[in-house]
Parts: structure tokens; sequence; C-alpha cells
């Protein structure tokens, strides 16, 4: 199983197990407007009545059966779709199916009433919102009036009934709505925090492995030159080679967990040691207050892209780092004198647009934090990279469920 994969499953299985450690299940297919046919049977007495024909004027009956019947199926079809139902055709339905119903009921009494309770099924699915409760309690207590004048007191309960199937009907649908684009946001947070992790874990495998396996080549290159003429000196560069093989191997298990923190001094220190290494002179230069622990992991980053660009690419002979501080935000110039080869095709002072991935993502990551990074020729020649962060108590930006400081290395 892939890193991807095992963040995704840690993410489905912290966002969907419930109290005792179950799963929860998935909720199927959603409702549609077959959930509310069988309530067609309670007009089955009056069906009944007209085809025994104690109904009277069976003709106009069945015809006003035939449309309550017709108008209902419409009506709760396009009920559990949000753009069908607060459509005007189907408020329009909802107007003749309520005309259709009121006739019935008064007409013809008896157990034609129970299309009452029927419509508020129908009221309850096609309109839901704030306003329901009012609809609710104003069409219960119209039904019971109709019903009252037809049965007398034994009206309340068809009014009482067509209260609940309306209220009842709407309630347990926006609930399966509601559900249901929960479902839908968790799903969408599960995928877009798989996708930060991988941007994250891409970002710190470009910075850790590009720097390192530079500082390694160069150290190499030194230990070969040096093994005919001084083997003391070739063998110091080589233990250096395993002490720095050593480091990556922690940096990248502290990568993939997401805990890493990056230290500004630890990065100045190797920047000396892989400058030097590779025949570039290194003035380092720090003044100012001390920084905030998330400052000091996104300048150490910017050191070590800007230090392995200038080994990789610059032909340099001297390079100066500079670390100054305000009491609201640090800057850090490195600055090479070398033939701006560093800048790569477009030599564009744009960062997005010199120095290959890594300043890319760094220049994202200090835009994040509200800071900027700067990168590009130096009017005098060689190449200049200058980041600046804000010192405001250590604040922290999350990125993909981890810290800023973090996610950089």
């Amino acid at each position: 199983m892939n890193w991807s994969r095992r963040v995704s499953c840690r993410v489905e299985d912290g966002m969907g197990r419930r109290g005792g450690g179950q799963e929860s299940e998935h909720p199927g297919p959603p409702p549609t407007g077959f959930s509310l046919l069988p309530w067609l049977l309670m007009g089955m007495g009056a069906f009944s009545n007209l085809f025994q024909g104690k109904t009277p004027n069976p003709w106009i009956g069945g015809l006003g059966l035939l449309a309550f019947n017709s108008l209902y199926i419409y009506v709760v079809f396009r009920a559990f779709h949000k753009r069908t139902r607060t459509a005007r055709s189907t408020r329009l339905a909802l107007l003749l199916l309520f005309l259709v119903t009121c006739a019935l009921a008064i007409g013809y009494g008896d157990t034609w009433l129970l299309f009452l309770p029927l419509f508020g099924l129908a009221t309850g699915a096609a309109l839901r919102g704030p306003l329901l409760g009012r609809i609710g309690v104003g069409l219960g207590l119209f039904a019971g009036v109709v019903a009252g004048l037809r049965e007398g007191w034994n009206g309340i309960n068809i009014g009482y009934g067509t209260f609940l199937s309306t209220v009842v009907t709407a309630v347990i649908l926006s609930l399966s709505d509601a559900v249901r684009e929960l479902r839908a946001a968790r799903e969408e947070l599960a995928r877009r925090a798989v996708e930060e992790e991988r941007l994250r874990f891409s970002r710190d495998l470009h910075d850790l492995l590009g720097h390192t396996l530079s500082v390694i080549v160069v150290k190499s290159e030194a230990a070969r030159r040096l093994a005919p003429r001084d083997m003391g000196a070739a063998l110091t560069q080589i233990t250096e080679i395993e002490s720095v093989g050593r480091q990556a191997l922690t940096e990248i298990r502290e990568a993939v967990t997401g805990y890493r923190e990056g230290g500004l001094g630890t990065e100045l220190d190797r920047a000396r040691s892989a400058l030097t290494a590779a025949g570039i002179e290194p003035v380092v230069r720090r003044s100012g207050p001390p920084l905030t622990p998330d400052a000091e992991a996104l300048l150490g980053w910017v050191v070590r892209e800007a230090v392995t660009n200038a080994v990789r690419h610059s032909g340099a002979s001297r390079c100066e780092i500079s670390v100054t501080g305000t009491a609201g935000r640090a800057r850090l110039t490195v600055v090479d004198n070398g033939d701006d080869a560093s800048a790569g095709p477009a030599g564009d002072a744009d960062p997005a647009k010199v120095g290959g991935t890594g300043l890319k993502g760094l220049t994202e990551r200090l835009a994040t934090a509200g800071g900027s990074l700067r990168a590009g020729p130096s009017p005098r020649g060689g190449f200049t990279v200058t980041a600046e962060v804000p010192l405001d108590g250590g604040e922290t930006v999350e990125s993909g469920g981890a810290r800023l400081g973090s996610s950089v290395g």
C-alpha cells in the first residue's frame, strides 16, 4: 500500500468511524418519488365506493380521482430534485392538486377526506424551507375545518393527520438531504486532505533529496580529487558523506510523517560545509532579534534551496548569506557571484519562473505565511534570492493537517 493510499485510509477512518469503532454504513441510493407512491393506497376507500356505485356522479368522481393521482405522482417525482422542486410548473401542479383535493373532499366527504393528508404528503415533499411550519399548521387547520363540515368532530383527526403528514414528510426528506450533503462534504474533505498531503510530500521530497544529493555529489568529487594527494582529507569528506546520508534518512522519515522542524542555524552550518566542499567561499552574517520557530523553519529551507542552486548551477566563487531582523519581519538574502546560470533558461526575476520546482514551492509557502520570495540575476552579476517572513508571535499556518513549519520539511 503506497503512502497516498495510507493517508486516504487514515482520513476516511478518522471521519467515517463512530463510537465503538464501528464504520458507518453506506446510505444507499437517494430517495425518489417511488417512496411516496404506496401512500396512494389511502385512496382505495374512495375507489371502492366509486366502483361499487356508492358515489354520486361517478364520472365526475372518477375524473377527479384520475386527476388527483396524476397530479400527485407528477409533484412527488419532481420533489426530489431541487431544480424541479422549485420550478414554476411544480408549484402550479401543486396548486391544481390543492383545488382537486378540495373539490373531492368537500363534494363527497367520507373516505374522500383522506385525500387531504395525501395532499399534505405532496406539500411536505415539494415545499421544504423555513415557512413549512406555518404552511403545515395552516393546511392542518384548513383540513380540519373542511372535514368538520362533513364529519363533525371526527374531522379533527383529518386535520391532525394532514398537519403530521405535511411536517413529518418535509422533516424526514430535509434530514435525508442534509445527511447526504454532509457525507459529500466529508468525502470532498478527505479527497482534499489526500491531495494536500501528496503535495506536501512531493515538495518535501524534492527539497530534501535535491539538496542532500547535491551535497553528496560535491563532497564525492572533492574526495576523488583529494584521494591521490591527501588521503586524510579525502577520508574526512567520505565521513561527512556518510553523516549527510544518515541525516537524510532521518529527515525523509520525518517528512513522511509530517513532523519535521527545520532550523536556520543547522541549515547555515550545512550551507557552509556544502559551499566549501564545492570550492565556493561562504560568507554568513546574522543580526537582529531571535526568530520565531516558524520563521526559522521557512528561512532555513530558503537557505537550503538557494545554496543547492548555487552549488549546482552558478559556477560562483563566493556566496554571501545574510539574515537580518526587526521587530516585525525577518529578511534573508543569498547572493552569489556566478554566471546567472542558476536563474534557469528564462533568466527571469519572477521566482515562479526561476530556480525550478524548489523556489516555486517556497514562494507558495512563504506567501501562505504572509511572507515573500524574490529571486533573479543581480544587477552587478550573479544571482540573488531574497526572502521575507513576518515575526508575529510564531503564527502557524495550517496546510494539509500539518503545521507549515512541519510541512516544508
